[in-house]
């Protein structure tokens, strides 16, 4: 789900709008996610480098300095995982079950702030910026497959399906504004570009009036309701000169 974002800072070369807190977070997440199974391991690593690019790109960090920098974090919480697990485990065995209810709190507290931190950017300057929609879209359709999936069980697990709901309600707000902020005025601009060039298109498509060979486009309309008396006496005046000529 983050490639994307990784690829669009990438081809940009820039990272604004783009939170390093929400992905910080993200990666933090994927420590008491990873005591279950192996994908938070990619999600915290993937959130390590797009948090790398923001200061990368945005605070111009060498590249070795970003490097080192999360080596180091990613070590930290390899270790601070690992403790985890033995004492979830020592846990378990006791029959003491709340430690893991409690992780998955965690959890989803830690994913929940970093999203309302880009909620922030986006009420502080009235636009989406720097997320890409199509990462937004990706993780808004694994909160609504993991709601389904829990829905779908014989026993309802009531905690997870509070937790996926607020992570795909927060999406789909994100989206919302998107559409508010970003889409609606960009429409409004190009419809405001593109209605004189299609009356002016209209107006080379109309025919030109011809009196005796010679076109009468200049002339006032006579349909004007800026017509006054003295345009229709020289209107009058041209128009009898014209038919002299002829």
């Amino acid at each position: 789900m983050l490639i994307p974002q990784i690829i669009l800072n990438y081809r940009r070369h820039d990272a604004t709008g783009l939170q390093p807190t929400m992905m910080m977070l993200w990666a933090w997440a994927g420590i008491p996610l990873g005591v279950s199974n192996i994908q938070p391991q990619i999600l915290a690593l993937l959130s390590l480098i797009t948090w790398a690019q923001c200061y990368y790109y945005e605070r111009h960090w060498t590249f070795v300095r970003a490097v080192v920098v999360v080596v180091a974090i990613s070590c930290t919480m390899g270790v601070i995982e690992v403790g985890l697990v033995f004492a979830l485990n020592t846990a378990v065995n006791r029959g003491i079950r709340w430690p893991l209810a409690l992780v998955a709190v965690f959890t989803a507290l830690l994913l929940a702030l970093g999203v309302l931190r880009h909620y922030v950017d986006i009420w502080t300057h009235r636009s989406v910026r720097g997320i890409s929609f199509v990462f937004v879209a990706l993780y808004a359709l694994g909160d609504l497959t993991l709601l389904l999936s829990v829905l779908l069980q014989p026993d309802h697990d009531i905690l997870g399906i509070v937790i996926y709901a607020v992570e795909l309600m927060l999406w789909i707000g994100v989206f919302g504004y998107g559409v508010y902020y970003n889409l609606l005025p960009w429409w409004k601009s190009r419809q405001l570009h593109v209605l004189p060039e299609r009356v002016q298109n209209e107006n080379q498509s109309r025919p030109a009036i011809a009196v005796n060979s010679i076109s009468l486009n200049g002339f006032p309309s006579s349909t004007s309701v800026f017509r006054t008396p003295s345009s229709e006496v020289e209107m009058r005046n041209r128009i009898s000169g014209l038919r002299q000529i002829g």
